[in-house]
């Protein structure tokens, strides 16, 4: 029980669980927000890209704690694929971080240097800029969901049936 990653006797991932199941999906959504909704894009401004950056940074610390555990739980099938799942969702949320990024950065400015000759071309970046959003925000939750779904099923499935 040494080897695990703990905070105060517990272990540190079902702790940092929570706050990416939290923080995650409301970034997704501001991230969608921020594409689709002008005044929520205003209001968020540089919120949506670091509540990104701070999913990115979370995400990995809460996998090696997840790790730490698991190799103290040992080789049980249901927390491996938790484990699985769980260690696809850090290109998601780099793919979130960079497309909240580049919307932060299209829309305080970037868009507003485009020469009326242009126009075409940056309502192109518009499409693929949501194209990419939705994208990514869709595929982050699922596999979120999937994440918490297949974790829960490793604490509780023994326990319930």
């Amino acid at each position: 029980m040494d080897d695990i990653l703990q905070l105060a006797g517990l272990p540190l991932h079902p702790l940092l669980v929570h706050a990416v199941v939290v923080l995650t999906p409301l970034v997704a959504l501001a991230v969608l927000l921020a594409q689709f909704w002008p005044a929520a894009r205003r209001r968020l401004g540089v919120v949506t890209p670091l509540g990104a950056l701070v999913v990115l940074v979370l995400v990995p610390v809460t996998v090696s704690a997840g790790e730490s555990l698991a190799a103290a739980v040992g080789p049980v099938p249901a927390v491996q694929l938790h484990q699985r799942y769980g260690e696809m969702l850090l290109p998601w949320t780099i793919a979130l971080f960079v497309v909240a990024l580049a919307q932060w950065v299209w829309f305080r400015g970037g868009r507003r240097g485009v020469p009326s000759s242009r126009r075409a071309l940056a309502r192109v970046a518009f499409t693929v800029l949501a194209v990419a959003s939705v994208i990514v925000a869709v595929g982050t939750v699922i596999l979120l969901v999937l994440i918490g779904d297949s974790g829960a099923r490793a604490v509780w499935g023994g326990l319930l049936g």
